[in-house]
């Protein structure tokens, strides 16, 4: 079998990211044969080597597409300050990819860059959207909830020093993330800091 008709095998898969492991069932190989033929086809530029066992199956790979694979099999999507870029809302290019997530929280380094993992409770676990090959991203108002959610739940308060906030934005979203927290008075902190954040009552 040749390279490229095994590595039509593995775009069968329909997903950008594949493990080794994968990659060995797919083949009926071993891992140890599946990791050799991976990095192969990562020297000939079809595969990208994102981080050990994890690959890439198109070198220009979506960056925020990488995240649910990096957690896996916890569901993930990009929020935070990234998110904020993303939509626009600040001007400053974050340093690493900050995802929310239902795993550990954590930093993975990879080939398309850092990411900052955080741990979110399941009940406010979502407000997102996009696709396996795009990658998912938090809407305006969770990204800005998830980040005063977080930073307040370590203690801490977030800072927007140049945040922009789009004409659109939804308070209800806002409320209805906030009544989520089970926390009576983590409630509260977020509340008062998202109201002192958009200027009025949430």
């Amino acid at each position: 079998m040749t390279p490229t008709s095994e590595y039509g095998r593995l775009l069968r898969l329909d997903r950008p990211v594949v493990t080794t492991g994968e990659a060995a069932a797919v083949w009926g190989t071993s891992v140890r044969t599946a990791g050799r033929r991976l990095q192969a086809m990562g020297g000939g530029g079809l595969v990208l080597s994102l981080r050990r066992g994890l690959w890439a199956l198109d070198p220009e790979v979506a960056p925020f597409a990488v995240a649910p694979f990096l957690t896996a099999p916890f569901p993930a999507y990009v929020s935070f300050w990234s998110a904020l870029y993303e939509h626009g809302m600040i001007e400053q290019i974050p340093r690493r990819i900050s995802v929310a997530s239902l795993d550990r929280a954590r930093l993975i380094e990879t080939a398309v860059g850092a990411y900052g993992i955080h741990h979110i409770a399941p009940g406010l676990f979502g407000g997102h959207e996009g696709s396996q090959a795009s990658g998912y991203l938090a809407s305006p108002e969770k990204a800005l909830f998830d980040a005063v959610y977080v930073r307040a739940a370590s203690g801490s308060r977030a800072f927007f020093p140049e945040l922009s906030l789009p004409g659109d934005l939804k308070h209800r979203e806002l409320r209805r993330w906030t009544k989520r927290i089970e926390s009576p008075r983590l409630r509260t902190l977020v509340s008062r800091r998202l109201g002192e954040v958009v200027g009025g009552a949430i």
